[in-house]
């Protein structure tokens, strides 16, 4: 069975128990539980925030699917991913990347099985935001021997990482502002889609990433984000992540997310910059 077939086996799976849940949707405020992002967990475009998936509350189960699409000049990056939010505590997540080197020729593919626990906090009326602990398990499925040549000592790895998110309201001229920041220990090589790793350095560090949107109504958030990357192969630079997004609250089942992209360098390729596109369906 390809990643794929188990990814839509999964689904099936987990819609079934969203449909026999008591509670569908949730009761949560739409926007509250971020967008996808390309790893399957809850959060931003480029990262996870704190909040979980969907607007599933406590005595909810809810089901959230995605699919993104990133175009930047010498490669583009297709995403299908799931998240079950349980009673707003526990998020299970799966993804599938499938990066092509449009340029080079070939592909990346891995899978990311993540899961996300809520520690303590509510993003909206908590002074301190809401908190959340979550670990990602990628495989490389398509490209370990590129992963290999290139200087990667492993074709599998763990990320753990904290994440914090907070809505202030009436911030910026009367419209709430909501905050992110993350923590993130890993040896991931671009994201491991080149591996985890390498020759220059083979030991997890902490990364930092950030993000701030802007509420410009219910329906529509504009903002900023940011991911810093390890850079552990000799052969290439590896730089951090930025976008500029805008996410399009249409309900509370259905959101689209545009981004432009500011990539860096990409093994050994500069100024890898394009843009995304993202819909999010909840159930």
């Amino acid at each position: 069975m390809t990643s794929c077939q188990k990814i839509w086996v999964l689904l099936a799976g987990m819609c079934w128990l969203a449909a026999t849940s008591p509670a569908l949707a949730g009761s949560r405020l739409a926007g509250t539980g971020g967008v996808m992002a390309i790893e399957g967990a809850s959060g931003g475009g480029l990262s996870p925030w704190g909040v979980l998936a969907g607007t599933a509350s406590d005595i909810d189960i809810g089901v959230t699917v995605g699919a993104t699409r990133a175009d930047v000049d010498d490669y583009h990056l297709v995403v299908s991913g799931m998240a079950v939010n349980f009673y707003d505590r526990l998020e299970l997540s799966l993804a599938n990347q499938r990066l092509a080197l449009d340029t080079l020729g070939g592909h990346q593919a891995q899978d990311i099985y993540g899961a996300k626990l809520r520690l303590f906090g509510d993003v909206l009326y908590r002074p301190w935001g809401i908190w959340s602990l979550g670990v990602q398990h990628k495989q490389l499925v398509e490209g370990r021997e590129l992963a290999r040549a290139v200087g990667a000592r492993n074709t599998s790895g763990n990320d753990v990482y904290l994440a914090g998110s907070k809505l202030f309201f009436d911030a910026v001229a009367g419209r709430n502002l909501l905050v992110n920041t993350t923590l993130r220990s890993t040896t991931a090589n671009q994201g491991g889609l080149l591996g985890f790793g390498g020759d220059r350095n083979d030991h997890r560090e902490l990364m930092v990433e950030s993000s701030v949107g802007l509420f410009l109504n219910p329906d529509w958030l504009v903002g900023v984000e940011y991911r810093q990357k390890p850079d552990n192969l000799s052969f290439a630079r590896e730089d951090g992540w930025r976008d500029v997004y805008v996410a399009w609250l249409i309900n509370k089942h259905v959101s689209l997310t545009g981004a432009l992209l500011d990539l860096g360098s990409i093994a050994g390729i500069e100024r890898q910059r394009g843009g995304y596109l993202s819909l999010q369906l909840s159930l």
